[in-house]
This record gives structure tokens, sequence and C-alpha cells, in this order.
């Protein structure tokens, strides 16, 4: 339930997976942000007598000028027993996505055809970042090694769900949940966090925002309290528990760590040697390959524009070598 002086909202369950998918498409650009395109498209993937599939949907990601992605997307509801067939799912597509990388770029070409503001927002993206056109921008996104991104959608996530997505997949398998609530006058809201808005800390929509391109992306800022960070962060060499974008893992060279209040500062970086899963869960272990190095504080600023995180923040080792306060850092 969600509560104000003014209205009370209850939860109101996705009766299907059409509810879902309407309601995917009534939040798009808050859920996605301005700089990404959601295709609604349900098409047959793969080669006849291989692994075949149809992915409900295919989100392009243009929030980088150096690295524009294509995400696979599966829409689900948590009661359709979600670990199992999730699974399986994701574990055909990325099957497919190996036979058919020309079957998927005529499908996402045709689909665009059919939109014209999502088509203009590619081609704008292609002439001002050095691509002939959109057929050649498709090309960046589907055909290079290693290009293939999952992204779930879901009405309700459990702990399960995520742990087995990072035990049984090597490649990103992004999760975002969305809710639906309703007053008893009908009125709705819905609940989610947008899409990879933590890479800013910001949800990218709203205005006045500074980004980091998240090509630049190779350092991860963790924020901890004294005793953890002397015992583990310093003593132990390594960081763990920590939620991590599955599609930031192989980007992250170095964590940085952030002492909270009175210190407010990141003090220390060190290079990663390995980011593994933390024991049976769903977060990360982050291993370092020498003693964590001390650095001239970048601090806190008192009603600055960064605040102080709550959580594993991202950025880049260059920042870091600039920065003299924690607003130049993101």
């Amino acid at each position: 339930m969600l509560w104000s002086k003014r209205k009370t909202y209850f939860v109101e369950d996705f009766e299907n997976e059409a509810e879902l998918e309407k309601a995917i498409q009534e939040v798009a650009e808050p859920l996605f942000g301005k700089s990404r395109v959601y295709l609604d498209l349900k098409k047959m993937i793969g080669k006849q007598g291989k692994t075949r599939n149809v992915p409900d949907g295919y989100l392009l990601d243009l929030s980088s000028k150096k690295e524009p992605k294509l995400y696979l997307v599966e829409n689900e509801l948590a009661k359709h027993d979600p670990l199992k067939h999730i699974a399986v799912q994701i574990l055909e597509f990325s099957l497919a996505y190996e036979t058919s990388a020309h079957k998927i770029k005529e499908t996402v070409k045709n689909g665009l055809s059919r939109d014209r503001i999502a088509l203009h927002k590619c081609e704008q993206y292609a002439h001002e970042n050095g691509f002939e056109n959109v057929d050649f921008l498709l090309e960046r996104m589907i055909y290079p090694k290693d290009s293939f991104n999952a992204l779930i959608i879901i009405d309700e996530l459990s702990e399960e769900l995520q742990t087995a997505l990072i035990e049984r997949f090597k490649f990103p398998v992004e999760i975002v949940t969305l809710q639906r609530y309703k007053t008893a006058s009908g009125k709705r809201l819905y609940r989610f966090d947008p899409f990879l808005y933590d890479l800013t800390g910001e949800p990218e929509w709203q205005e006045e925002v500074s980004t980091i391109d998240p090509a630049e992306i190779d350092t991860i800022v963790v924020p901890a309290r004294e005793e953890g960070f002397r015992e583990t962060f310093i003593a132990e060499n390594r960081w763990y528990a920590i939620r991590i974008h599955s599609s930031m893992v192989p980007k992250i060279k170095y964590i940085a760590g952030y002492q909270v209040s009175p210190v407010s500062a990141i003090t220390h970086v060190a290079k990663v040697q390995s980011i593994e899963q933390w024991k049976d869960t769903s977060k990360y272990v982050v291993n370092f390959s020498s003693p964590a190095r001390k650095i001239t504080p970048i601090r806190l600023v008192p009603r600055g524009k960064a605040k102080a995180p709550q959580a594993p923040r991202y950025t880049s080792r260059a920042r870091l070598k600039t920065a003299k306060t924690l607003d130049e850092v993101f």
C-alpha cells in the first residue's frame, strides 16, 4: 500500500503479461530514459532446426556515444514460476542470437520504420556519433562478439531469481521491476526504479543531470563505515556483499572506498583482481590485486550537486585522478 493524506493506493496485480506490456508502454520514457528506444516487437529469432524463440521486445540503449547496445527483452509475471521459465527463455535468446544476427537486425529495422519518433531518435544519434546511417548503427550494436544483452521486466523480483541468473549466465542480464497501484476511485500509480539510473545517481529523464558516458566507466565507488572499512577494505584487500549491475561487472577495473561521515570522502583506491558471486547470493565480492592505495581525500561538498553515496556508484579512474570534490566524480 502507498498512503498519503489525500489518497491511498493499493497493489493492483497484473492479471496477465498483456497488462504488464501495456504498462511498460505507458511508462516507457521515465522507465528507460530519453536516450533509449523501446520497441514492442514479437518475432521469431533463430535458424530453422536450431534454437528458436520470440523476445517480447527490444531496447536500443543510446546512452553512450561510444557503445550503443541492444537488449533483448523478456516480460514476465512472478506468479508464472519465473525462475524456471525465465532461465530457459534467456538461454534460448542467447543461443538464437548467435545464429540469427541478420534476422534480429531486420526485425529491429522494420520495427523502427513503423515508429517515426524512434526512427528519428536513432537517425539523430547515428548522425551525431559518426555512423553513416541507422543500418550501420544496428550492425555496430548486433554483430560484434559478446554483444548479447538481456533485460527482464517483472512485477516482483525474488532473491532466488537474482541469484540463479548470476550463477547460470556469464553474459549481462539486467532486471527491472514494475509494480502497479490503484485507488478506490480507479486512479493508477506505477512504482519502479528507472533502468540503470544509478550509473549517474539520478533518473536520466530529469533535467540538469550530470552524466558519465557508460563507455568510460571502469570504477565502482562503495560507501563504508570506519570499522568495516578498516577490517575488510584495508585488512582483507576486498569488499563483499555488493550489488553490481551484471552489465557493469566486466567493465570494473578499480574500486574506490568512500568513508561515510565524519570523514565524508573517497580516501582509497585499489585495482581489481576479480569480481565473483558472493556465496549463494545475488551480490558480489570484489577482490583487490594489491592493497588499496591512499589518495588525497575527495570530499563531499555540503549542499553540493553530488549526494553522499548510500549504495555503490560508478565513475572512471580518470575522473578520480583529477577530482577535488565528489561533485567532480559523478
